[in-house]
C-alpha cells in the first residue's frame, strides 16, 4: 500500500497529537504536513463538572461513558486536585464504557479495564448498537460541542444520563492558562514524529491547496471539517479525507466533498482512506516549496 510519488498530505492536528498519523502517512511514501486548527481547554463550568466527578467516586452511577483521550485528560485533571488519580477514584463496581481503540489503550495504560466498546463501528452509533437496555444511570462527560446523539441514544435505550460538559473546543492554540495538562501515554506514543513534521498557517495551507501543491486533508472531528472549509475552501483537487461517518456528513452539509472514509478511527485507517483517495489521482510534481518560517513551527 502506497500512495503516489510526490503525494503531500495535510494533516489537521497539532504536533504533540499528529505523531502516529505522520509516521504512518510517511511508511506509504506520503510527505505529511500539520495545521493545528483546533485545540481544548477546561470546561467553562468547572462547578458542574466537580459535582458530577464527586458522584462519580461515591459510586452514583453505574457506567462511565468516554469517548475520546482528550475526556481522559479532563478526568484526569480533576483526580488530581483531589490528590488521587483517576484509577483510584473510580468505585470498583463502575462501568466503563470507550469509544476507539486510541482511548481504550491509554484507559488500560492507566489501570482502568473497558467493559464494553465496539468492535466494527468505532462511533457512538457502534456503542448504541450493542448497548444492553435498562442499564442504570450514565455519566457522559463530553466536549461543549458533543453531538447531542449518543446522550439521546443512551435515554432512549433506558439509561439516566447525566451529561456534563468536561472541556470545551477552541480555536488553536489553547489559552496556557486554561490548557488541559498533557496525557502522558497519549503525548508519548504521538508527539516525537509530530514535532519535527512541517506546521502551516492556515493561509499557507490555503496557498499550497490553490497551487496544486497538497493532495489530500485529512479531518479528525466534524470540528476539524468546519474549520477547513472555513479557512481552506475551496479544496480544488485537494481529496478531504474523514476519521468517520460524523466527521464526513459534517463535511458533506458543508459542501465539501468527502473522497475517503477511514473504515477505523486509526492511523493505519487513516492512511488507508488517504490511499484510496489518492488511488486514480497521482500527484504532479510540484515546485519546491519554503519550510514554514521559525513562527509557525511548534
Amino acid at each position: 500500500m502506497r500512495v503516489p510519488d510526490g503525494a503531500r498530505v495535510l494533516v489537521a492536528r497539532s504536533p504533540d497529537r499528529a505523531g502516529e498519523l505522520v509516521t504512518a502517512l510517511r511508511g506509504v511514501g506520503a510527505e505529511p504536513l500539520l495545521l493545528p486548527l483546533i485545540d481544548f481547554e477546561q470546561a467553562s463550568d468547572q462547578h458542574s463538572l466537580d459535582v458530577a466527578f464527586d458522584a462519580l467516586g461515591a459510586g452514583a452511577y453505574t457506567w462511565l461513558v468516554i469517548s475520546s483521550v482528550t475526556t481522559v485528560q479532563a478526568l484526569e485533571a480533576k483526580a488530581a486536585e483531589r490528590g488521587t488519580s483517576l484509577s483510584s477514584w473510580l468505585p470498583g463496581s463502575l462501568l466503563v464504557a470507550t469509544i476507539g481503540p486510541a482511548t481504550r489503550r491509554v484507559l488500560e495504560s492507566r489501570g482502568i479495564s473497558v467493559d464494553l466498546a465496539p468492535r466494527g463501528q468505532q462511533s457512538g452509533t457502534g456503542l448504541l448498537d450493542i448497548w444492553p437496555e435498562n442499564q442504570g444511570s450514565v455519566l457522559l462527560p463530553q466536549a461543549d460541542i458533543a453531538d447531542p446523539r449518543l446522550r439521546k441514544g443512551l435515554e432512549a435505550r433506558g439509561a439516566s444520563v447525566q451529561a456534563v460538559t468536561a472541556y470545551n473546543t477552541v480555536d488553536y492554540p489553547a489559552d496556557p492558562r486554561r490548557a488541559l495538562p498533557a496525557c502522558p501515554v497519549a503525548v508519548a506514543e504521538s508527539s516525537a514524529a509530530g514535532e519535527d513534521a512541517p506546521v502551516l498557517t492556515a493561509a499557507e495551507a490555503k496557498a499550497e491547496i490553490g497551487a496544486g501543491r497538497l493532495h489530500a486533508v485529512v479531518a479528525a472531528s466534524p470540528s476539524a471539517a468546519r474549520r477547513i472549509q472555513a479557512e481552506l475552501a475551496p479544496l480544488g483537487t485537494c481529496r478531504f479525507v474523514a476519521i468517520g461517518r460524523s466527521t464526513a456528513a459534517e463535511a458533506q452539509s458543508l459542501g465539501l466533498a468527502v473522497a475517503a472514509v477511514a473504515q477505523e478511527p486509526t492511523a493505519s485507517g487513516l492512511v488507508a482512506a488517504v490511499v484510496r483517495s489518492l488511488d486514480h489521482q497521482p500527484p504532479s510534481p510540484h515546485p519546491s516549496v519554503a519550510e514554514p518560517s521559525a513562527k509557525d513551527t511548534i
